[in-house]
């Protein structure tokens, strides 16, 4: 049942990122990337056993910020993916500091919500800053990576650049933020195989928004072909 799940919110997750870029451009991209980043930190906390591996439900939206800097740097420009990753830091700032200044308060008699927002919000400050450095570095070393590799390759092997970039830095994140957030409380097997399980997934979600990545530029195609259109006829009235 998770398995279907998991295929489930990727098609969710990406197609609502498709309309995004649809309707907002590259802006879209830049909000997306702030509120994929706040979504997958409050989500994350929940673990469910997907091909037999324990993982974080936030894998999937965690993984769509890198659908969206592709997207920028492939269909705009790399420095418009760089704005992108700073607003999902800055993002993540917000969401640790406003949850918790929440905690601080104290609860009043008729509330019902204070003890569950101190089991999801109540990370200690290694967790949260472990989060945010590795989502820092990863996203980009993505966004250098692809470029990179569009370079590369003169700007064919969309799949390829997609599929490397967003595999070894997701890889990245996963590894140094396990070994950051808990060096010292687990032992290097077990940092070991909890990096490695939840990685195997991520590969998988990788894999599954390459077609994704196509959709968005055929988007940018036609939607530039559109304002070339009516530019001609503008320009012949």
């Amino acid at each position: 049942m998770n398995n279907l799940i998991l295929f489930g919110e990727v098609i969710f997750t990406f197609s609502a990122l498709l309309i995004c870029y649809n309707n907002f451009g590259k802006v879209g991209m830049m909000a997306w990337v702030g509120i994929a980043t706040i979504l997958a930190n409050v989500i994350t906390a929940k673990n469910a056993d997907i091909f037999g591996l324990s993982t974080a439900i936030g894998t999937v939206m965690f993984a769509s910020t890198f659908l969206a800097t592709d997207i920028l740097a492939e269909n705009h420009s790399k420095e418009d993916a760089k704005t992108a990753v700073y607003i999902g830091l800055f993002a993540d700032v917000v969401l640790m500091i406003s949850t918790k200044i929440a905690l601080l308060y104290k609860p009043s008699e008729i509330d019902y919500a204070d003890e569950a927002m101190r089991t999801l919000f109540a990370l200690n400050l290694r967790i949260s800053l472990a989060s945010m450095v590795m989502y820092f570095i990863a996203n980009m070393a993505d966004v250098a990576l692809f470029s990179k590799l569009k370079e590369k390759s003169d700007g064919k092997r969309l799949w390829l650049r997609n599929n490397v970039s967003t595999i070894l830095c997701n890889c990245l994140e996963n590894f140094g933020f396990i070994t950051l957030a808990f060096v010292g409380i687990y032992d290097a097997e077990t940092i070991l195989i909890i990096a490695a399980s939840t990685s195997i997934v991520e590969m998988i979600v990788a894999l599954l928004d390459t077609p994704f990545l196509y959709i968005a530029k055929r988007m940018n195609n036609d939607r530039q072909q559109h304002i070339l259109h009516v530019t001609e006829v503008e320009t012949q009235a």
